[in-house]
């Protein structure tokens, strides 16, 4: 059944769909996301936060907000004292967080370490890599996409590109992790990491959290 639909900033709809208890969301033919799989937008986080979770005033930025999954994952582990910055290009994901998918959401959403902001991830980057230190993050999840490509935002071409990879890495602080989820493999993507100045490695994780079922990939980048 559809119970809502979203317009895309290059043109193109997300869909909000439910079949019994489950929901997803659709882009054209494509199951962007799902509530029956969280396991690997939950291992975005813990791969990335697990490291965080005693280091005073930690900060992380998550690109996308999706269905919750990876910021409710990087809530559990981050200390009181961190603070969690979402940015969600298209504000009716927002409001289904706030809906229909809030009995996902739980009350993550009024979490006082946590601010979501209504922007492309790219400014948050831009902004951060400028700001120095003060701004800088100990770790970025990027969950923008279905891959490192422009399919739903043609602009996550920069973002997965030199130039925002670059941009990422100076919005990081010394130390700090890069994690990129993927529903497919990309080895010219980890070899473009490691020309950005990244020690990477690519984990393949289950798309349940189980033993069975397909693989998504998470790239973890860390910055010197």
């Amino acid at each position: 059944m559809l119970l809502d639909t979203a317009d895309l900033p290059d043109g193109g709809t997300l869909r909000l769909m439910r079949r019994g208890n489950d929901h997803f969301i659709l882009f054209g033919r494509n199951e962007l996301m799902s509530s029956r799989l969280k396991g690997s937008e939950e291992a975005l986080a813990s791969l990335s936060c697990a490291p965080l979770k005693d280091r005073s005033g930690a900060r992380v930025l998550i690109g996308g907000l999706g269905m919750g999954f990876t910021l409710r994952a990087a809530q559990a582990l981050l200390n009181r004292t961190a603070h969690i910055v979402v940015a969600e290009l298209v504000p009716k994901i927002l409001e289904w967080a706030q809906g229909p998918l809030a009995h996902l959401f739980h009350d993550s959403l009024s979490d006082p370490r946590l601010s979501v902001r209504l922007e492309d991830v790219r400014d948050s980057l831009l902004a951060a890599a400028q700001g120095g230190s003060a701004t800088g993050y100990d770790a970025i999840l990027l969950d923008v996409d279905n891959g490192p490509d422009g399919l739903i935002h043609l602009a996550n071409d920069w973002l997965y590109g030199a130039a925002g990879l670059r941009a990422a890495r100076a919005a990081l602080r010394p130390g700090g992790m890069l994690a990129i989820w993927s529903a497919y493999d990309d080895p010219a993507f980890t070899d473009r990491l490691s020309r950005a100045g990244f020690a990477v490695d690519p984990v393949k994780v289950r798309a349940t959290g189980g033993r069975k079922g397909a693989h998504h990939m998470i790239w973890l980048a860390r910055k010197p």
